[in-house]
């Protein structure tokens, strides 16, 4: 392992002494956890656009029928 030194506000490490003691573990044990979840979710993220799932915007402004040209539409918005 590493050894390291970081600078950070006393709030912010006292924070994190005073809750790695209730849980009776030491804060450089939470922020080497914090340093992993990081590096897993931001550095090393192994998900692409098809691992996530869609997201609701709402439902049509007004309804499709069979004579719309939705390729047109999109091309040459008028609504602005």
């Amino acid at each position: 392992m590493k050894t390291i030194t970081i600078n950070v506000s006393e709030l912010v490490y006292e924070e994190f002494r005073a809750f790695a003691e209730k849980r009776d573990r030491k804060a450089s044990e939470l922020i080497r956890e914090a340093m992993e979840m990081y590096r897993q979710m931001h550095m090393h993220r192994r998900t692409t656009l098809r691992d996530r799932r869609p997201a609701s915007v709402g439902g049509p402004i007004q309804a499709i029928t069979g004579g719309d040209d939705l390729l047109e539409e999109m091309l040459n918005d008028a609504r602005d």
